[in-house]
């Protein structure tokens, strides 16, 4: 979105990217540099989005008076949560409009995918207000409100997963959009009062729901979305008989390369 946007207002655009990161989206990758932009690849520790936000950040203190710094997920320093949160409350506006015309009132139940939690949090804002059940699904390898503790990263203070010497621990998931040790601190709000409940699921599930959409609607969905996906499959006997939107929150065009090199 960002390649796409700096192509159109003819502005220079430069994406960091975790090596690893690099590998699983090589056709975002090719899209990106076919739009016309930079795509830097980040080396350092696990080589995943943590990383690519480190290289970003240092590279926009270093350029700040030229560049601007363009985050999609609502973590990092104020005012980026609230701004990226505000942009995606359109999610929840839309899906609370159609909720109110397909089911007469708002669902009992929301469920999104939470890796930073952009996806989530707007469509969590559109029900808010209402009696209904908002659910996280983290992935079982990078649950920073399941595993973490609060503490500070990027610049926000939320919950995060690191060690009793306060060092950031790494995170683990099939999604490249997922495997980050932190949460936005609008999620660590919604968690510590009870407003909203977080769960995870394992790879092998993720990947299981992945296959079960793909088959059961004609939709193959991304691995990010798959994770809301696969909680839901879990959870179909307890939630039998209550209506439940799930925020499918993108396609798995990126992710088949991947999926055929695993599946196969």
């Amino acid at each position: 979105a960002t390649a796409t946007a700096a192509a159109l207002m003819d502005l220079e655009c430069c994406v960091f990217m975790g090596e690893v990161d690099v590998g699983r989206q090589e056709l975002n990758v090719f899209r990106m540099r076919l739009l016309g932009a930079e795509v830097r690849t980040a080396m350092s520790g696990s080589r995943t989005l943590k990383d690519a936000v480190n290289e970003a950040m240092r590279d926009w203190v270093a350029t700040v008076v030229e560049s601007h710094y363009c985050l999609g997920s609502v973590n990092g320093p104020h005012p980026y949560p609230w701004m990226v949160r505000t942009f995606h409350e359109v999610l929840g506006r839309e899906a609370r409009e159609q909720s109110e015309s397909v089911l007469g009132g708002p669902p009992d139940v929301v469920v999104a995918c939470v890796g930073g939690g952009s996806n989530a949090i707007g469509i969590f804002s559109g029900f808010a207000d209402a009696q209904t059940e908002l659910v996280g699904v983290e992935p079982a390898g990078g649950a920073a409100i399941g595993r973490g503790v609060p503490g500070v990263v990027h610049g926000s203070v939320s919950y995060l997963m690191q060690d009793e010497f306060g060092q950031v621990q790494e995170a683990e998931s099939i999604s490249a959009g997922l495997d980050y040790p932190g949460v936005g601190p609008e999620h660590a709000h919604l968690a510590s009062t009870g407003r909203a409940r977080y769960e995870s699921v394992t790879d092998e599930e993720v990947v299981e729901a992945f296959q079960l959409m793909s088959r059961a609607e004609g939709i193959i969905p991304a691995l990010e979305s798959a994770h809301a996906l696969a909680w839901v499959s879990r959870e179909r006997a307890s939630l039998a008989g209550r209506s439940v939107v799930l925020n499918l929150s993108g396609r798995g065009d990126k992710d088949v390369a991947q999926m055929m090199d695993l599946l196969s």
